[in-house]
């Protein structure tokens, strides 16, 4: 059971150096200049990859898988992030980025003896001169896939994100506790990023993060294929790592016929292409969002289908895509801006999200409240994710109070303690957490009353929100495993309505009273869950 504490050594590491190499960025140079090629205005750090790649070594290094070849998945790691910081801050050419990728897959292929052996459609292994050759062109072009998405707030970070939370799903199913230890560390040092990166981000993650991020994915799905689960299909790589793949196909087919030099910087990425039909920054993202999280959650669903039937659907998600992206372009199609009706009357007349705030905050402590007084028969495991969001809540609400606005960390504890007592009162025999429902139906026409009538400026959502809510979902669907009688909709319905509620209180009163109150109860909700399991 390390790997919680993976992550969350990871997690905290990336959290705390982030902030530091913020304020040393003009100083060492890692910052990144506006240009014509990028969407940015400003000036943007370009450190975060630095908090990435050192919370997980250093997470990796002191809780150590068991793993062959992870001294060379540090070593490696350890190269990427040197080159990769070397470029943020002097701009490296191409070529000179090349050594650092290929002396790092080199080196975990070669030394850490792993590589591709079986390839989609083949039934014969290959042979190690050409699976070893294949793996380490595969790991440095998903290096470079991962460095050339990262092109807006939070996208390559979510599209990793993703990846990562299927395969640590995919490795728990295979029972390999170590490979989770890897997963886990990797989640955290990004999760301590996005903190940072959310749209207008404060910081980029830079070459250091996303070649480093790029080999993580590379490397563990190789292993999750040929090491942990060999029954798994051949080609689920491919809906694993998902949209960067074919992203960067696209991107060289085009270059190609263009004539244009390969490794030249261009804006013909599928984020360019979207935001040159109009759509906003936020919305691009989402938009990938939805083709990566469709793309990953298949890989689970189809992870023992047939090589034919895997490559089928990703081939026509991808020819899909972007044919629709080809017929928007030469069609001249521009995503019309957004008409929207002026609010109600009655909202002009008196400020009724300033009455109803207080009312959705209010019955969130209460649910809090009620709902760890009456959780019974706590498992182990849930006792210690509520040991650990305990632990998230109360570094949150620190963080919260000295920054600006509720945390991302406040977030994600907050939400990982409902997710987890509404996973426990609906497992509960005699249907006990039934007395809740009307607490939760109150709740939810008081948010959704006030979310309509405060308009834009008083809530508002961004794409690492509906991050969050994949991952919500995705750790229902893992508990939906352990359940005898489970009804995921009713839960999800459940997850979705506390997490609108919550983020409408932290928009509202990001560092007010109610923030804290639920923030609170949450905290003690977690601290109940793992004493009750304990006893």
């Amino acid at each position: 059971m390390s790997f919680p504490f993976a992550l969350l050594t990871a997690m905290l590491i990336s959290m705390a150096v982030i902030p530091i190499m913020i304020r040393l960025a003009p100083r060492i140079g890692m910052v990144d200049m506006p240009d014509p090629r990028k969407v940015h205005a400003r000036p943007v750090p370009r450190v975060g990859g630095v908090g990435i790649a050192a919370g997980a070594l250093v997470s990796l290094a002191l809780w150590m898988p068991a793993l062959p070849w992870m001294p060379w998945f540090l070593a490696g790691g350890a190269v990427l992030f040197v080159f990769g910081a070397w470029d943020d801050s002097h701009e490296l050419g191409h070529y000179t980025k090349f050594i650092g990728q290929f002396a790092a897959t080199i080196g975990i292929v070669y030394g850490g003896d792993l590589w591709v052996r079986h390839l989609p459609f083949m039934t014969e292994a290959i042979d190690p001169v050409l699976g070893k050759a294949f793996t380490v062109v595969a790991l440095v072009g998903m290096i470079n896939a991962i460095n050339h998405s990262d092109g807006l707030d939070g996208l390559a970070g979510g599209e990793s994100l993703m990846s990562l939370g299927c395969l640590a799903y995919l490795g728990y199913l295979g029972g390999n506790s170590q490979f989770l230890i890897v997963a886990a560390a990797v989640i955290g040092g990004l999760f301590g990023f996005l903190r940072f990166n959310a749209h207008p981000a404060r910081v980029f993650m830079g070459d250091s993060g996303s070649q480093f991020l790029g080999f993580s994915l590379g490397v563990m799905t190789v292993s999750l294929t040929q090491e942990v689960n060999p029954g798994l299909s051949m080609a689920l790589p491919a809906l694993i790592l998902g949209l960067p793949i074919v992203d960067i196909l696209a991107v060289f087919a085009q270059r190609i016929h263009g004539g244009m030099n390969w490794f030249r910087a261009t804006k013909n990425h599928i984020h360019h292409r979207l935001l040159a039909l109009g759509y906003a920054h936020p919305q691009a993202v989402l938009i990938i969002y939805a083709i990566q999280a469709f793309l990953v959650l298949n890989a689970i669903v189809l992870r023992y289908e047939s090589d034919l039937l895997v490559s089928l659907l990703y081939g026509a998600v991808c020819v899909l895509v972007f044919g629709l992206l080809i017929v928007a372009e030469r069609s001249g199609w521009r995503y019309g801006a957004e008409v929207r009706a002026d609010l109600p009357v009655a909202a002009r007349r008196w400020n009724w999200p300033r009455v109803l705030v207080p009312l959705v905050w209010t019955v969130l402590l209460i649910y809090f409240v009620l709902g760890s007084a009456m959780a019974r028969n706590v498992s182990s495991d849930i006792g210690m994710a509520g040991a650990l969001a305990a632990v998230l809540i109360a570094a949150g609400m620190v963080l919260t109070w000295r920054g600006n606005g509720a945390s991302m960390v406040l977030r994600l504890g907050v939400f990982c303690a409902a997710a987890l007592l509404v996973y426990t009162l609906e497992r509960q025999s005699g249907g006990l957490g039934r007395v809740l429902h009307p607490v939760l139906a109150v709740l939810a026409v008081a948010a959704a009353v006030s979310i309509r009538l405060a308009g834009d400026k008083e809530f508002r959502t961004t794409p690492l929100d509906y991050l969050m809510i994949l991952l919500v979902v995705a750790a229902g669907i893992i508990a939906q495993r352990h359940a005898e009688a489970f009804d995921l909709g009713w839960v999800m319905l459940q997850l979705v309505v506390l997490f609108y509620s919550f983020e409408l209180v932290a928009s509202r009163e990001s560092r007010g009273i109610g923030t804290g109150l639920v923030g609170a109860g949450a905290c003690c909700a977690g601290a109940l869950l793992a004493t009750r399991a304990l006893i």
